[in-house]
């Protein structure tokens, strides 16, 4: 006899009414990361967030976003927290190890605060691939990181796991 059970799947919804979320963004490369910037807040209020329930946070450069994301993270005021920034690999002899860096650190956020984390930091090899990936051109990693936190946000909502 065959078994007619299906497997149980989990899967996010691309849904921000009455959550709450915080954006991190680099002045650095501003012209850059203002667009970074829009996209994701275009991403949440059009998937139902309230504009009000977006908090932007500027700070200088890539490497002070990791503190803050897990400052934000910790303060459980948030359903998620995008981080946003620009290290161009041409213009600056550390950006491998500043982005390797960062990318760990945001991960390691993730993991142990719960908090789903937006990486949308962009770590292109000239301006005119930045410029691309900031949707002047074509996409937004801005809009992506912020779907990623939408989805992830009701997703781990969902999951079964340790009630605080």
């Amino acid at each position: 006899m065959a078994d007619t059970k299906q497997p149980v799947v989990w899967e996010g919804q691309f849904e921000g009414r009455g959550k709450r979320f915080a954006i991190v963004v680099s002045r650095f490369n501003r012209l850059v990361t203002e667009r970074l910037a829009e996209g994701a807040i275009d991403c949440l209020t059009r998937h139902g967030a309230d504009a009000g329930s977006i908090h932007i946070v500027w700070v200088p450069g890539a490497w002070e976003i990791p503190p803050v994301v897990w400052r934000l993270a910790r303060s459980e005021q948030f359903d998620g927290v995008i981080a946003l920034g620009c290290v161009i690999h041409g213009a600056t002899a550390h950006a491998a190890e500043l982005s390797g860096n960062l990318s760990s650190s945001l991960g390691r956020c993730a993991v142990e605060t719960g908090v789903p984390i937006g990486h949308g930091v962009i770590t292109p090899d000239n301006n005119d691939q930045a410029v691309d990936r900031a949707g002047m051109k074509t996409g937004n990693r801005g809009w992506d990181a912020a779907m990623a936190v939408l989805e992830m946000s009701n997703l781990m909502a969902m999951l079964p796991g340790i009630e605080g």
